[in-house]
């Protein structure tokens, strides 16, 4: 082991963002060691990820699954903790440099707390965290002088583009694909199945992220987020459908100069960026070849085709609750959808619905975060 590797910890090591920065530390054994894993109840895949790269400490956030677990790390030498506690011990382990925040949703955004409180490096790819209680999550990386690198591929996009912080900036413009409802006759959308929401025509992500996809929440949930990161007005931050998936971002000066950043549709691209900043490692594969004609489409998005995404612009604008109500909300209605207990269509009727009865305009506190997560939750399972 090279002592001088870069210490990870990766929470929500299982799904898929955690997998796919496993990835990167076997491309790059020299420059990234393992310290820290943290899933959610997953025992057998964490276990798996622990005997391959040996860390210090893991955790799983369901206590339940803990004896399992240590049974199977038994001899190994490798500290094994429980609940939310071992969880956030993770996201502080001392030998971390490097936080991955990839656990899925609002429970993501206690260890992700923790991290900055801890003064690491965060490299974020839970959204969730930000548009749910994105003042606090800035707050504490001010506080404590942490570090936030965006792992979704648009937001490393525009961080890569930009020069001096946002000197400069009019506007930045976020890709969407448009899922694989794009062209999809709109009067078939409520005979829309899980199934055919989960086949991304470009990405390979996770359940959850890719229905939003599917309903551009995701493109919604993304332009709060460009909020926070870089501190722009809500009509300072565009969306563009681009079905190729090759431009992420693009970052408009005042001068009329665009800056864009353009790859292959491949999610280790930002995972690696991130573990890798300041520096750029080699990446074998993934190339575009521009010696062969290319056609890149641009069109604004249909917002009656997807009124997720006017409803992220309208709960952004509103602030107080309202993020977080419409991130509760749709975390709900996704799942529901997914168990085949609610139609496509109500997915945004059900969010702007809770948005309408429960988002208010107070600031929220961490346990204000929660109340009005539960609520929505709560309210979506009621109105189903």
């Amino acid at each position: 082991m090279n002592e001088a590797a870069r210490g990870v910890s990766i929470l929500g090591a299982t799904g898929s963002i955690g997998m796919q920065c496993l990835d990167i530390v076997r491309r790059h054994p020299n420059r990234l060691r393992v310290v820290a894993l943290a899933a959610h109840r997953s025992v057998d895949s964490l276990a798996r990820q622990a005997l391959e790269f040996s860390p210090e400490v893991v955790a799983l956030q369901d206590q339940n699954c803990v004896p399992d677990l240590k049974q199977l790390l038994n001899g190994t030498g490798i500290k094994v903790l429980a609940g939310s506690e071992g969880v956030c011990a993770c996201a502080q382990w001392q030998t971390a440099q490097v936080v991955v925040g990839a656990i899925s949703g609002v429970a993501g955004l206690r260890p992700v707390l923790a991290a900055l409180e801890a003064g690491k490096v965060l490299a974020l790819a839970n959204k969730e965290t930000l548009v749910a209680a994105g003042h606090l999550a800035v707050d504490a990386a001010r506080k404590h002088e942490s570090v936030f690198l965006p792992v979704d591929s648009e937001h490393a996009a525009v961080f890569q583009c930009l020069e001096r912080g946002t000197e400069g900036v009019e506007r930045i413009v976020l890709t969407a694909s448009g899922g694989p409802f794009r062209t999809r006759d709109m009067e078939t959308f409520a005979t829309i199945r899980p199934e055919e929401a989960l086949k991304h025509p470009n990405w390979s992500m996770g359940p959850k992220v890719t229905i939003d996809s599917a309903t551009m929440m995701n493109k919604g949930l993304e332009v709060i987020e460009a909020h926070w990161l870089f501190g722009l007005d809500p009509d300072q931050i565009d969306v563009v459908v681009h079905p190729e998936s090759i431009v992420h971002s693009m970052v408009v000066y005042r001068d009329g100069t665009t800056k864009a950043q353009l790859s292959l549709p491949d999610m280790r691209l930002p995972i690696q960026y991130a573990l890798s900043y300041p520096d750029r490692w080699s990446f074998s594969e993934g190339r575009i070849d521009w010696s062969v004609p290319q056609r890149l489409e641009f069109s604004p998005p249909d917002l009656e085709r997807f009124p997720c995404l006017r409803l992220a612009y309208e709960a952004l604008r509103a602030g107080g609750s309202a993020p977080a109500v419409l991130n509760a909300a749709n975390e709900a209605a996704v799942a529901l959808f997914l168990e085949h207990r609610l139609p496509f269509v109500d997915i945004p009727r059900l969010v702007e619905c809770a948005l309408e009865t429960l988002a208010t305009g107070d600031q929220l506190s961490y346990e204000g975060v929660l109340d009005a997560d539960r609520s929505a939750r709560r309210f979506v399972e009621s109105a189903a």
